[in-house]
């Protein structure tokens, strides 16, 4: 019983460690460094550089909010692109960058970057093409990546059908 209770204690302790973000957190120029960085070597960070009251940035910014929820083991941060890069010029936002190990992996420029429709299973796909960027925090290993676009992949096409359907129903259909 003990070395059960034990035993439990440090997979507890082990999934808080691993789960440890689940938001998107606000930073500042000055916050850059420590928060993208110097972030752990097994963590990965999305950037997201925006600004208010450009709606494109409205528009990925909740798809990003969702995805910090869903996958609790990537660390999202957002920052006002001029604090992050002075005269960042506004036609590029919203930009996402994706760093691991001190390194830019990824950079993804304005919403054509997600496909036509922004969606946050759309924007998952393209994180998770080349690398293991959204982690669920199951597990440590290519098969939680692979799981991990399966899900999506499966969430993708689940909305694709219900707003076919949802299009039938309010007798709009082409058909």
């Amino acid at each position: 019983m003990l070395v059960e209770l034990k035993k439990r204690l440090a997979e507890m302790k082990e999934s808080v460690k691993v789960l440890r973000f689940g938001s998107v957190v606000p930073i500042s120029g000055s916050d850059f460094i420590r928060e993208v960085s110097q972030a752990p070597s097994d963590v990965w960070v999305v950037v997201i550089l925006y600004k208010e009251g450009i709606a494109e940035c409205g528009v990925l910014m909740q798809c990003i909010d969702e995805l910090a929820t869903r996958y609790p083991a990537t660390k999202f941060v957002k920052i006002i692109s001029t604090d992050c890069i002075p005269n960042y010029p506004d036609q590029n936002l919203p930009t996402l960058l994706v760093y691991n190990n001190g390194a830019v992996k990824g950079n993804y420029v304005g919403l054509r970057s997600f496909g036509r429709r922004c969606t946050p299973e759309g924007v998952a796909l393209v994180l998770c093409q080349s690398d293991p960027v959204l982690n669920d925090g199951q597990n440590r290993n290519e098969q939680s990546r692979e799981a991990v676009i399966e899900g999506v992949r499966r969430k993708f096409i689940e909305k694709v059908v219900a707003d076919h359907e949802d299009r039938d129903d309010d007798g709009s259909s082409s058909d």
